[in-house]
């Protein structure tokens, strides 16, 4: 429930930016997490702050022109939303996706300010991408489409401005063509513009595998809270893209066999545990559909064209392909299945009834803006290794990331304990978050 002091900041937030769902449901999230706060030190409610966190410092729109193969005309959309600064450049992701809208992109600048904070590195927030979808396409079509939309946005970007990196649809092969017009444009090679870069031009050791391994990281943390830890355990991973694929290559490093994934199309159930040579090469490389892994595992693979990933019993799950993936039926399924802890290595995939039933379940759930900090994190280590024009190794990269995970674990498990809710990661980082934020715009003034 709303504290009474935030429900008339929470009504104002729905006044002022109708229709946008996600953001709306983002929001709520954190002022839920609040109440606390502002019990305990009723400064945070004075001067609008809260108020002024919420809202994005700047929302830009634009058209994408582009000419497919066949000459045809095509327009779309684009969008960034530099939601906050105060931390530091604007930083997060690009998604090209049919779905993607301007609530879509403010939601996740909101969560990506959070998450930034938590990180301790100096990033502010931000979030963009456009509704062009890149499946189907041919290599020509993407690169007029990231020439078109880069020749728009690079006018907003710099690396002490607003750094975007990849999500989803946005990956190496699009990085690339975005970098490469952004240089021919700006006739700089700014390599710190943009990070998730390919390693021969300015890319970090580490940056494809970091969310996926951060979310593990960072879940493993709390298993040892209770004494346990991946070892033995079978686990789902929702989706196959990038996200998906490390963590299911980081589990099985731990000794736990991940037993499904998915795509859009439906899922798969390995009972060997997902060969992950063999998904890589279908996702990675060939571009195709979980289906197609199933049709070459079909001695120990299942494809269910239908039906839910979370209908099959793990002792643990990982939600990692999109927003609101898991609700509050697929929760009761997972709880009665006996699992023992849910890792969010997506931006906000369970609703907020899902996350009801998890906490009142109490087994262990970490919220994506905690858990797949990962990837944003290895961004920043990104750019300090474009500012020194140097480059580590994979190991120093590695165990920079972990240092980073545990270090959020511990902030979030600290602050829950402080504010009377101990194993509560979803009100560690919510607070956590926020009062690093907070702290940082009231030092600044009325900005």
């Amino acid at each position: 429930m709303l504290d009474e002091k935030l429900e008339p900041i929470y009504a104002d937030v729905l006044r002022r930016n109708p229709g946008e769902d996600e953001f709306h449901q983002a929001v709520r999230e954190v002022l839920e997490s609040l109440g606390a706060v502002i019990a305990k030190h009723p400064r945070y409610a004075e001067h609008a702050l809260i108020e002024r966190i919420c809202e994005p410092e700047r929302q830009i729109i634009f058209r994408v022109p582009w000419v497919t193969d066949n000459g045809e005309v095509q327009i779309n959309r684009g969008f960034r939303v530099q939601f906050n600064s105060v931390l530091g450049p604007f930083k997060g992701g690009l998604r090209f996706h049919p779905s993607v809208m301007l609530g879509t992109v403010k939601f996740l600048g909101f969560e990506q300010v959070f998450k930034n904070a938590l990180t301790g590195m100096p990033i502010g927030g931000g979030k963009g991408g456009s509704d062009f979808d890149p499946k189907g396409r041919s290599n020509g079509e993407i690169m007029r489409f990231c020439q078109s939309f880069m020749t728009e946005l690079s006018r907003h970007l710099g690396e002490h401005t607003d750094v975007p990196a990849g999500d989803i649809g946005v990956g190496r092969r699009e990085l690339g063509y975005m970098f490469g017009q952004y240089k021919r444009m700006s006739n700089r090679y700014e390599s710190g513009v943009l990070t998730g870069k390919g390693l021969t031009w300015g890319g970090s050791r580490v940056r494809t595998e970091a969310t996926g391994y951060g979310a593990v990281f960072f879940v493993e943390r709390a298993l040892a809270t209770r004494k346990q830890g991946f070892a033995g355990k079978k686990v789902l991973v929702s989706g196959s893209g990038n996200v998906a694929i490390y963590t299911i290559e980081k589990i099985h490093q731990l000794g736990g066999r991940v037993i499904a994934c998915s795509d859009s199309s439906g899922y798969v159930v390995d009972n060997d545990g997902i060969d992950l040579a063999l998904l890589k090469d279908i996702k990675e490389t060939k571009r195709g559909r979980i289906s197609d892994y199933a049709a070459a595992r079909r001695a120990s693979a299942t494809f269910v064209p239908a039906g839910r990933i979370w209908d099959v019993p793990a002792d643990i799950a990982m939600p990692s392909a999109t927003q609101n993936e898991l609700n509050g039926q697929d929760a009761r399924t997972l709880v009665k299945n006996g699992v023992i802890a849910v890792g969010e290595g997506a931006n906000m995939p369970s609703t907020p009834e899902a996350v009801r039933v998890f906490q009142e379940a109490g087994i262990i759930f970490a919220p994506g803006k905690a858990a797949n900090a990962g990837g944003v994190a290895t961004s920043a280590l990104e750019m300090q290794q474009n500012a020194s024009r140097d480059s580590w190794t994979f190991e120093v990269t590695e165990q920079k990331l972990g240092v980073i995970m545990n270090s959020i674990h511990d902030r979030c498990a600290e602050v829950a304990e402080e504010y009377g809710s101990p194993g509560n990661y979803v009100l560690g980082a919510n607070v956590a978050g926020f009062l690093r934020v907070a702290d940082a715009m009231d030092a600044l003034g009325v900005i």
